[in-house]
């Protein structure tokens, strides 16, 4: 029987205090927490398996209980996200569950406390990308590093690769905002790669540097490479991304 190959790791880089990123890999999840050494979780491609990064915004109070909250939720619901319109309503559900626990205009600490999420729900024969925010969702093949996933992002200015700017995320505001995720289809086969990923890896990282990586290495071996990289070049903030690949038994 097909089964998934997720090897994965989160850190809070070189110059954050704490690490506001948050992972959810099937049921389990990590958050708030500290790897140095990659993950490798093995599952059959069976029921619907979502692997996804939240990125707790930065500059804003409990960023970190945003993300933590968001990739529980996700776990608790996982198995049931086999659609682009499942996938939907339950991004839409935890965007409300944010303002909820942030305390809303009653002047929380946490009232502004807000997360981007990327990942994919892979089950047989097709994978569901989806993303809020600027975390990254990339299939990386033969042919090149591709990115899936949709950033939410201003513009960049001439000569910039990156802006720390996101137009919308979960939460992140003072009062209740709707968010529109980008959700699509793509088709799955045996051998398949993908790469999810927050921004503390692409911002310092860039994408010829994180492709080579992904072509030369296995799963477990291109995390910690990847993860170098970032750390190599500066780790300006939290690092945290997943590997994903589909294999025959």
């Amino acid at each position: 029987m097909p089964y998934v190959a997720v090897s994965a790791l989160s850190h809070p880089g070189l110059l954050r205090s704490r690490n506001e990123d948050s992972l959810v890999i099937g049921p389990w999840t990590l958050c708030a927490t500290v790897t140095e050494s990659p993950q490798t979780l093995y599952f059959p491609l069976a029921t619907p398996l979502v692997v996804a990064v939240a990125d707790g915004l930065g500059g804003h109070p409990g960023g970190d209980v945003a993300s933590a909250l968001v990739v529980r939720r996700i776990a608790s619901i996982g198995p049931a996200l086999s659609s682009e319109d499942a996938v939907r309503d339950a991004l839409n559900d935890c965007n409300r569950a944010v303002y909820l626990a942030s305390g809303g205009d009653e002047g929380s600490e946490l009232t502004t406390m807000g997360t981007t999420i990327a990942g994919a729900v892979v089950q047989p024969g097709s994978l569901l990308v989806f993303n809020v925010g600027d975390s990254r969702v990339f299939a990386a093949s033969s042919r090149g590093l591709l990115q899936v996933s949709v950033d939410d992002s201003p513009p960049l200015g001439p000569g910039r690769r990156t802006t720390s700017l996101v137009t919308q995320c979960l939460g992140g505001t003072g009062t209740y905002r709707a968010v529109q995720p980008h959700v699509a289809t793509a088709s799955l086969a045996l051998g398949d790669r993908y790469l999810i990923c927050t921004d503390g890896l692409t911002d310092p990282v860039p994408p010829d540097m994180i492709d080579d990586v992904m072509r030369e290495h296995d799963d477990g071996r291109a995390a910690v490479e990847l993860w170098k990289a970032a750390i190599e070049a500066g780790g300006p903030d939290n690092i945290t991304l997943a590997v994903v690949r589909v294999m025959d038994a």
